[in-house]
């Protein structure tokens, strides 16, 4: 387990439920332009995460370390940037904080989105480990976790 990197995953599900759990508290109501841009902003997290997970097919694992079996992949969401499941659950999470109008929320998901960012670094070095091309890989799809942004 931790030699897989499964405390990241403990952290990131910690982080997850800590988020959800603000959330469920409520916020304040403001506006029209809050929620629908904070309603964008989740349903374009979960376009993304749901893309990379689909793409992944079996390589998908939880874990920072890559499965035996599985290749790294190059193809759909997968060309625009590297870690879009990741992307999406920081991007769906904040957009939830501005859907509901918590700025607790949103700083924890802006924290979320910082631990993702280093789990993604983390998963990278073993990436590159297993996957002899990964290194062109990465250079090719510069962005991390959200296509065209970071």
């Amino acid at each position: 387990f931790g030699a897989r990197g499964g405390w990241w995953v403990v952290g990131q599900a910690a982080l997850l439920v800590a988020v959800g759990v603000v959330l469920l508290t409520g916020g304040d109501d403001w506006g029209a332009a809050a929620r629908i841009g904070g309603g964008a902003l989740a349903l374009a997290g979960a376009a993304l995460a749901g893309l990379g997970l689909v793409t992944l097919g079996e390589s998908l694992t939880p874990f920072p370390s890559p499965r035996r079996e599985g290749a790294l992949v190059e193809r759909g969401v997968y060309r625009l940037v590297r870690h879009p499941i990741y992307g999406g659950i920081g991007l769906g999470s904040l957009g939830l904080g501005v859907f509901d109008g918590n700025p607790v929320a949103i700083w924890g998901a802006a924290g979320l989105v910082l631990y993702l960012w280093a789990k993604a670094g983390h998963e990278e070095e073993r990436l590159l480990s297993h996957f002899p091309d990964y290194a062109g890989y990465r250079d090719r799809v510069t962005r991390r976790l959200i296509p065209w942004v970071i």
